[in-house]
């Protein structure tokens, strides 16, 4: 990937990253900004499939109200 690329994936994932609820926001953005870059390739395209998932499953998930599914579950344990 270029360094545009880059850029632009990360501006991508950034706004994604913001949500509905500010509680997401805080977790999705700190997770962004301190640790994604040191997941592998995989587990970056797993983070960007999580984004995709609605805020109200998301929390659940997070809070540990609700398992999620075995693709995101090592990706929600090392958020929070």
């Amino acid at each position: 990937m270029s360094g545009a690329d880059v850029r632009d994936l990360e501006r991508r994932l950034r706004w994604q990253c913001r949500r509905g609820l500010l509680e997401l926001d805080l977790l999705l953005t700190r997770f962004l900004d301190e640790r994604y870059a040191e997941l592998g390739s995989a587990e970056q395209g797993v983070f960007g499939e999580l984004l995709q998932q609605p805020d109200a499953v998301l929390l659940r998930w997070f809070q540990g109200q609700e398992t999620p599914p075995s693709v995101f579950e090592k990706i929600v344990r090392t958020i929070v």
